[in-house]
């Protein structure tokens, strides 16, 4: 393992019980937005990752922007080459997996639909036997996507136990990825012994560092910050917006309670989302952002996209992670956006040339809001 010594600071003060101290901590889909992210939080609290990515997904990259290859050990691998999935568990030998790579975007799929429920659902399989037959991993969070619900765009959240489905390629490749966990777990992971087993569902996920085409957010921050005329394809979709470390302090929590042993949350599914009163359109989001930047101009996209069909209405209902995790999100809505256009800001202006360095201060603001809003897993 490369030294990663240099990320601590007092291990007193670590968030999650101090449990990922020096904990062998293997992300797949370590470059892209979220993965970045998690990498970053990571080793804040004293890890060591191991990351398994199958490339460096935009140009730019959160993960090149934070120059995290140096900062962890990075592996450039497809986790649908299961032999190659299996040599790096068995080299490193890691305690924990974050299962995080996917093709996750939803109009891509309807180009790619058998590469994306290749990769979604026979790589997830792949991960999942890694797991199997490793003789160290002790727990693992699989995150698929709230779009693994069958949308019938009912106005109230789904529940863990809702029907699983998916009109597009990508919801149900992510359903797919949901039966697989939950027969590996039955049919593998039952004993006293096995690795313990849950996934995690989160979306409409915004922060800085996002590059992805055909997202709203990524979209909005290209145009803005380059002048130009940002089209809106459908601006009267409502989402629940949440900031990226929203779902991000879910996983951290719930992978903290697999290793202790918490027997109400293994085995089992856990929505991961925003306050109840998140729900905005997306004009909504991207006026809030122009708002903030005091800059940005729009226009309705004419172009006809029912072949493409995106939902306009998805939210998910998040009692089981309170009452199984005592977790709820932090941030309103105002300081979402907020948060989100000052990383974009620093960035693009160069404000601050140390863009790892503006993350990692955006993390310990979030961990300062949690601790002052009671969150259990914000303790020191």
């Amino acid at each position: 393992m490369k030294n990663q010594n240099h990320q601590l600071s007092d291990p007193h003060n670590f968030s999650y019980n101090g449990i990922y101290v020096g904990k062998r901590v293997l992300i797949t889909g370590h470059t892209g937005f979220k993965g970045s992210w998690l990498v970053t939080w990571l080793l804040s609290l004293g890890a060591n990752v191991i990351g398994y990515s199958v490339g460096i997904p935009t140009n730019p990259s959160s993960f090149q922007v934070l120059n995290l290859e140096n900062k962890l050990e990075h592996i450039t691998g497809d986790i649908n080459d299961l032999d190659h999935l299996r040599q790096v568990f068995s080299h490193y030998s890691p305690d924990m997996v974050f299962h995080l790579a996917a093709q996750a975007i939803t109009r891509l799929s309807y180009d790619t639909p058998q590469e994306t429920f290749y990769t979604n659902m026979v790589g997830t399989v792949n991960v999942l036997e890694c797991i199997r037959y490793s003789k160290s991993v002790k727990a693992a969070v699989i995150i698929t996507s709230d779009k693994c619900y069958q949308n019938v765009e009912w106005v109230w959240g789904y529940r863990e136990d809702d029907k699983l489905g998916g009109d597009d390629p990508y919801s149900a490749s992510k359903a797919c990825a949901e039966i697989a966990c939950y027969s590996y777990v039955k049919s593998f992971f039952s004993k006293d012994d096995s690795p313990r087993i849950s996934t995690a569902r989160a979306g409409n996920v915004i922060g800085g560092g996002d590059w992805a085409v055909g997202r709203v957010v990524p979209d909005c921050m290209r145009a803005f910050f380059s002048n130009k005329l940002l089209e809106l394809r459908n601006p009267g979709a409502t989402r629940p917006w949440q900031h990226v470390l929203e779902p991000l302090s879910g996983y951290l929590w719930l992978g903290v309670n697999l290793l202790q042993g918490n027997e109400r949350v293994m085995d089992t599914s856990f929505n991961f989302g925003p306050l109840s009163d998140f729900h905005r359109t997306v004009e909504d989001l991207v006026d809030g952002f122009s708002k903030i930047l005091k800059k940005g101009e729009w226009f309705i996209s004419e172009k006809d996209n029912k072949e493409k069909k995106e939902s306009t209405i998805l939210s998910v209902n998040c009692e089981k992670a309170l009452t199984c995790l005592d977790w709820h999100a932090v941030l309103s809505f105002e300081e979402t956006i907020r948060m989100t256009a000052e990383w974009y800001d620093d960035f693009y202006s160069g404000k601050d040339s140390d863009m790892y360095d503006a993350t990692i201060k955006q993390i310990e603001e979030y961990e300062d809001f949690a601790q002052k809003r009671g969150l259990v897993w914000a303790e020191h």
